[in-house]
């Protein structure tokens, strides 16, 4: 039997089927064989071959074991999973990944590594509440962003320095127990050796040198890239001249915003005033 050639062309939803209807026909297994040996229905296969339904993070781990690919199908699950997020964050999720050094400044929403579940949930179903996203589109997005925080486990982590808009601690994001939730994930991070975390207060005013958030990574090769985002796409920005500018006016708002004693006095002041 001729094996079906993939498009690389195509989306990855469409060569993760491909990919499976490929390794089962050279086995020989029908659907309904290959369902019994991944605990699935025939029906859930024949959907995913044919793109019609999306991978789950589980059904892409669960393939590899079945067909002993090593993990190409989680590979292709995480290309599928990344459909849903801004424009021109992929490439930056690349780079985060093998820093050594990050720096970044949060604007009204805590930074997506610093997330709990429960607030990236929030955030995402939101979204598909508004209209702006599908359901399947925000549960890709919070495997991602909950993916993306395994840098924070590296053996050898990056230094993080995250200076947080004090609008991250007083904005509620998905009611009172998942924010007191976040600030308490926030206070836990805090207390590790490899992240510095501040807050910049609402009286620095027109002083706020960032109108939209911003990271800096410092890459094992001595370049050091951006990133900015607004509503509808982020970019990432190798250009030093620009770059430069905007370490100048990071290292101004390192010194305007809070000291790391009174950033975690603010913290905890916003978990007493939600707490019953």
């Amino acid at each position: 039997m001729d094996e079906p050639v993939i498009d690389e062309m195509s989306s990855p939803a469409v060569r993760f089927g491909q990919e499976l209807a490929r390794l089962r026909e050279a086995r020989g297994w029908s659907q309904v064989g290959l369902g019994k040996r991944m605990g699935y229905s025939n029906t859930l296969i024949s959907y995913i071959e044919r793109a019609k339904r999306p991978p789950t993070r589980n059904f892409a781990v669960k393939a590899d074991t079945v067909f002993e690919t090593g993990g190409t199908f989680y590979e292709l699950w995480c290309r599928h999973a990344k459909e849903g997020l801004l424009e021109g964050f992929e490439e930056f999720a690349d780079e985060e990944a093998k820093c050594r050094r990050l720096r970044e400044f949060a604007l009204t929403i805590v930074t997506g590594l610093f997330q709990t579940q429960e607030y990236a949930e929030a955030l995402a179903f939101a979204a598909v509440a508004r209209g702006a996203i599908s359901q399947s589109e925000a549960e890709q997005r919070v495997e991602f962003v909950l993916s993306r925080q395994r840098v924070l486990d590296r053996k050898k982590p990056p230094r993080i320095h995250a200076v947080l808009d004090e609008d991250c601690l007083v904005r509620t994001v998905g009611g009172r127990a998942v924010m007191l939730k976040q600030l308490e994930h926030i206070v836990e991070l805090a207390a590790r050796p490899d992240i510095t975390i501040q807050v910049a207060p609402f009286s620095l005013g027109e002083n706020l040198p960032f109108t939209m958030p911003v990271t800096l990574l410092d890459l094992p090769d001595g370049a050091v890239v951006g990133y900015a985002e607004s509503h509808a796409r982020g970019h990432l920005e190798r250009r030093r001249e620009i770059v430069s500018v905007w370490e100048r006016e990071y290292d101004q708002l390192v010194v305007e915003a809070l000291p790391k004693a009174a950033s975690l006095a603010l913290v905890h002041k916003a978990r007493r005033e939600l707490t019953p």
